[in-house]
């Protein structure tokens, strides 16, 4: 599998330094959709924090990726549902840490969850 980062120069606003505007995937030979990951712990409990709550997203998520045999190395397009705009930085930083700097294309959407303590939701499509 090769992975190419598509930043065009011309005709488009910049990307910044914590992603990617598209990532082609050449020759997978998979892929897995994760459904939105909560912050929550292994008794269905909301982190207290959003800090905490990222904490648990991003353990969470490298959980379900290990069950299919993958990695957050393998994860090719990320979006953040954030219960409040004011979540978007640290989101950000928590993203860029989980991925260790590496680029993917990713959205941020303020939404309202399903739970009022549920602050921030994170789904991924993997490939390998």
């Amino acid at each position: 599998m090769e992975l190419i980062v598509h930043d065009p120069a011309e005709g488009v606003y910049a990307a910044t330094d914590d992603y990617a505007h598209a990532i082609e995937v050449r020759d997978p030979s998979r892929f897995l959709f994760v459904a939105g990951t909560m912050g929550l712990d292994r008794d269905g409990v909301a982190g207290a924090t959003l800090d905490e709550q990222l904490e648990l997203v991003w353990a969470n998520l490298r959980a379900i990726l290990a069950a299919a045999g993958m990695g957050v190395d393998d994860i090719v397009r990320l979006t953040s549902y954030l219960r409040d705009p004011g979540y978007a930085e640290a989101n950000a930083r928590a993203r860029v840490a989980a991925l260790g700097g590496r680029r993917v294309p990713t959205t941020a959407v303020v939404a309202q969850t399903l739970a009022g303590d549920w602050l921030v939701e994170i789904e991924v499509v993997a490939a390998g």
